[in-house]
């Protein structure tokens, strides 16, 4: 081979060389095409079934939405005619009871003004009760002052007859010759005497024939009456002695002593009548006193 068919041959092989090099990469760029387009159409698909899958959720979402709104409108529906006719209810509720409070307070008016008519005609009752109450007050005052008047009067003359009894009170000598104390004639006298409270009184009344009476610590028997002359006879029991007291006056006092130390005692009788004297015991204060019988 000379060196122009070796040329040849050398530029054969080059251009061989270079076909199968622009072959190879034309395969490669066609297997690259086809692995993109299998890519792309493997994407478009996966984004078509993105975009399937986001619309369904969309979908499910907007009726779900809806479902949520539907019942959330059917609820305030609900609420709002709870609402209604509660505030209908409370409004029927109130207008009754304003109602109610109207007729009340006009049956309470009703009522008060027949109170105030009925403790008004109480009080002219009270008014005219009081003034007759008054009128007839003021008439028994008058007659308490008229009988404080006579009280008035009577104790002026009780204290005169007082102060005269007491005038006429005496003194006389006694059957032992002791000067007695003052003696009273009568009732009137020894009350006086009773009041001066200077000894102690005992009344009695005997009786001709009866047993011994006590009288005070001692006992009397009624022995002889002598009714004209004004002289009687009487047995004292004293002391477990018997003393004789004959012949004593009217208003005479009759004295003895008696007790651990003796003490005089006197006996008066202011009243003589037949088979019958009265008057009274005198013993001083600090004589014994009798002993209460039940």
């Amino acid at each position: 081979m000379n060196q122009d068919e070796a040329n040849i041959t050398q530029k054969n092989s080059s251009h061989t060389g270079a076909f199968i090099a622009l072959a190879g990469g034309l395969v490669l760029a066609l297997a690259g095409d086809a692995y993109l387009i299998n890519r792309s159409n493997n994407l478009n698909d996966q984004v078509a079934q993105v975009k399937q899958e986001a619309a369904t959720q969309m979908s499910k979402l907007s009726d779900s939405t809806n479902d949520l709104l539907q019942q959330e409108r059917q609820q305030l529906q609900a609420l709002n005619d709870d609402v209604s006719g509660k505030y209908d209810n409370a409004s029927a509720a109130l207008r009754k009871a304003r109602f109610d409070a109207q007729k009340a307070s006009a049956q309470l008016s009703a009522k008060l003004e027949e109170q105030q008519q009925a403790v008004g005609a109480q009080i002219g009752q009270l008014k005219d009760a009081t003034d007759t109450a008054t009128s007839k007050l003021n008439e028994d005052v008058s007659g308490v002052k008229t009988d404080v008047g006579s009280v008035r009067t009577d104790l002026t003359s009780t204290r005169s007859d007082l102060d005269k009894t007491g005038a006429e009170l005496k003194r006389a000598v006694g059957d032992m010759g002791v000067m007695s104390g003052l003696i009273a004639t009568n009732h009137d006298e020894l009350m006086e005497l009773k009041r001066r409270g200077e000894r102690n009184y005992y009344e009695f009344t005997l009786q001709k024939g009866k047993q011994a009476q006590n009288v005070g610590t001692i006992k009397l028997t009624l022995k002889k009456v002598d009714q004209k002359r004004s002289k009687y006879t009487l047995n004292v029991d004293a002391d477990d002695k018997v003393i004789e007291k004959k012949d004593k006056n009217l208003d005479e006092p009759v004295q003895f002593y008696s007790g651990k130390t003796p003490a005089l005692y006197e006996i008066v009788v202011n009243n003589i009548s037949k088979n019958t004297v009265a008057g009274y015991l005198s013993t001083p204060k600090n004589a014994p006193a009798p002993i209460s019988v039940p």
